[in-house]
């Protein structure tokens, strides 16, 4: 009988871990996770676990290194070890699957940056071809930021993966998803063209449940869910007009649920079997240990009803507007901490 994972996987899912710790990402990869993404916040919660001091102690005591420099050697090191890991996938899919997420400097959207618009995505565009330098199976990830969507054409063009991320809405989705096309369609050939589209669902319902109250019971918690299936049933349509060897696909990021009540897989549930599910590690081995058989839900929308009362309630403009102002602070202030510890260890190590 098929584990509950295995399960997943069966109806259509590819399962990616929203981690990059090297213990966690051998253990997912025994349930069948095929990729992985990083963000600002794993890697600094996983720098300050004091695993990897040896080597940022070393980095730091050469003092040819900056802070800054330090923390995205870190990065790319861990990083490069999970695409080790899912490196056999990439080879047996033909660059399908199998990737690992390389975020950019998220301190690129803080609000304190003095960089224009144009600066922001001229440095985006900088450090991705720097960042993807060498490596066949990451994933350059950029936000769906205005200065980030400028990025996507020029970078898509050059030959780059691309993941953007930090999408809420149709109107982010269709931006990102044209600059891609648009610099797809600039390469000689589209054999190794691949593009992703991380779409943010939890934090939605978080959202609605505070700023929408006036949503019946019936709704309530299932906005996130609607504007998945929303964005998924355009990308199907868009890439089915479109011929390209490799998926064009959503990823249904911000799968872990936030309110204690919901059962840990009701986003992994909804959103099965089809495109890219990337799990928190908590949320895949509650799921594991569930007993549960998943199916494909994907394209199973709620009644009517339903969908009408989210149109009509759910002002769209102003919950991106939102959840992107946090979304940019969630991933700056981690970066931050850690520029911050680094800065500590290399006080300490002047000291001694």
């Amino acid at each position: 009988m098929a584990s509950p994972l295995e399960s997943l996987v069966a109806c259509g899912t590819k399962l990616w871990l929203d981690s990059v710790d090297p213990r966690l990402v051998k253990t997912n990869r025994q349930f069948g996770a095929t990729g992985a993404t990083s963000n600002p916040i794993i890697i600094s919660d996983l720098l300050e676990t004091g695993h990897f001091d040896a080597e940022m102690e070393e980095l730091l005591a050469g003092q040819q290194h900056s802070d800054e420099e330090v923390a995205w050697e870190m990065a790319d090191r861990v990083v490069k070890a999970a695409q080790e890991v899912f490196f056999p996938v990439w080879e047996e899919t033909g660059g399908d699957n199998g990737y690992v997420s390389f975020e950019l400097d998220p301190l690129l959207e803080d609000p304190a940056c003095p960089l224009s618009q144009a600066e922001r995505t001229a440095r985006y565009i900088e450090l991705g071809k720097r960042w993807s330098a060498g490596h066949k199976n990451r994933m350059i990830k950029i936000p769906a930021t205005p200065a980030g969507i400028d990025a996507l054409e020029p970078l898509c063009a050059a030959g780059l993966t691309i993941n953007i991320t930090l999408i809420f809405t149709m109107r982010q989705y269709e931006a990102a998803r044209e600059a891609i096309w648009r610099g797809a369609q600039q390469r000689a050939s589209l054999d190794a063209f691949k593009s992703v589209y991380s779409i943010f669902v939890s934090r939605v319902d978080v959202y609605t449940e505070k700023q929408v109250p006036e949503l019946s019971p019936e709704a309530q918690g299932l906005v996130g869910i609607v504007g998945a299936k929303r964005l998924w049933m355009a990308n199907q349509a868009y890439w089915a007009k479109r011929t390209t060897p490799l998926h064009q696909e959503i990823i249904f990021a911000s799968t872990g649920t936030k309110k204690p009540e919901d059962p840990p897989w009701k986003y992994v549930e909804a959103l099965a079997g089809s495109d890219i599910q990337t799990n928190p590690p908590a949320t895949n081995e509650a799921v594991q240990n569930s007993g549960r058989t998943f199916q494909r839900t994907v394209d199973q929308m709620p009644p009517q009803n339903v969908l009408d009362e989210i149109d009509a309630k759910v002002d769209v403009a102003k919950l991106e507007q939102q959840l992107m102002s946090e979304g940019v602070v969630k991933f700056a202030n981690p970066q931050k901490k850690l520029l911050e510890l680094l800065g500590e260890k290399r006080r300490t190590l002047s000291s001694v």
